[in-house]
């Protein structure tokens, strides 16, 4: 690697966080969950649950509690999402250049088996039915591999680090140990990578002319939707037939329960149809008062940066001789 181009990485990781905050021109609008429009939208839908719960406290104290901030929790997602720039810079974007060699080999591997592909689409419905696969693929493989890592032991002693923290904010989402950060990135280029390479096998013959919408609309309207809430002391609730479809920012809150009955619930990301295929769903009125965190021991062993880092290590070896 030269001097000039480690440099650049440098700046890259160093640049990262803040550019998921204020935007890049490189990227189309608002791929960040904490972009500051959609972290600007979460804070007028707390300004209503404020409103409507009627609280006692000035707006203010409500949403920058101290006491949240700038705790000892907050302070180990701060470090996260500095150093997991780093490692998405120097480490995952290495997966990510053989990205493009997993859509060509699915391809060639559909017009060898199946030959080339007869089916016509106009090419705005060809962008549609693109987003549409691509949203519930990508979904699912989210939901799957986070189910996963909550049902695998080993697995598990990684996903602990995000369910370490014992109160949240919006940088929690980023509270994710590398070892789990490498499965996410790889999960969602597999689904990617399958949506492309089917999608491409069926418009070979004038893909050239198709242009899939690099905008997800599903997920700017997530986002808009309070997604910054689910990491934070907001209890936003959707009605509660719209819970049996969307997973609300509150839903979200308790998979985050130490209460043991919450444990493994509410997986889903985006869609609530795999929890309840799954058995995993939990409502809203279902919960009253919740506490975040994996318990009062477990908590201590994941109360530094450090900790976090190497105690899933440890914890895995002695899984493994068990």
């Amino acid at each position: 690697m030269g001097t000039n181009s480690f440099y650049d990485q440098l700046i890259q990781a160093i640049s990262m966080p803040f550019l998921t905050f204020f935007g890049n021109q490189s990227d189309s609008f608002g791929e960040k969950r904490i972009y500051w429009i959609y972290l600007l939208s979460s804070l007028l839908l707390a300004f209503c649950i404020y409103f409507y719960e009627k609280r006692k406290e000035s707006f203010g104290k409500y949403i920058f509690n101290k006491k949240v901030w700038l705790s000892k929790s907050a302070c180990i997602d701060y470090i996260y999402i500095f150093f997991n720039s780093f490692v998405k810079v120097f480490l995952l974007s290495i997966i990510f250049r053989w990205a493009p060699y997993f859509v060509f080999y699915l391809e060639d591997f559909l017009v060898m088996h199946f030959g080339y592909s007869q089916l016509t689409f106009n090419i705005w419905w060809a962008s549609f039915f693109f987003l549409i696969a691509f949203t519930l693929v990508e979904d699912f493989f989210s939901f799957l591999i986070h189910w996963l890592f909550h049902k695998i032991p080993i697995l598990w002693q990684f996903h602990k680090v995000h369910h370490s923290a014992t109160v949240m904010n919006p940088i929690t989402q980023y509270r994710i140990h590398p070892v789990e950060l490498l499965f996410n990135n790889i999960s969602y280029l597999i689904a990617l990578g399958l949506v492309q390479g089917i999608f491409s096998w069926i418009y070979f013959s004038h893909k050239e002319d198709v242009t899939y919408i690099s905008t997800n609309v599903f997920t700017i309207l997530f986002f808009f939707s309070g997604a910054n809430l689910r990491h934070s002391h907001v209890k936003l609730r959707y009605f509660s037939f719209l819970e049996n479809f969307f997973i609300s920012p509150f839903q979200h809150q308790i998979h985050h329960s130490n209460d043991p009955k919450h444990f493994n619930k509410n997986l889903g990301s985006k869609f609530a149809l795999w929890d309840i295929l799954f058995g995993t769903l939990v409502k809203s009125h279902e919960a009253k008062y919740i506490k975040f965190g994996i318990g009062t021991k477990e908590n201590k062993d994941f109360d530094t940066f450090f900790k976090t880092l190497w105690k899933p290590f440890f914890k895995m070896f002695k899984t493994n001789k068990e």
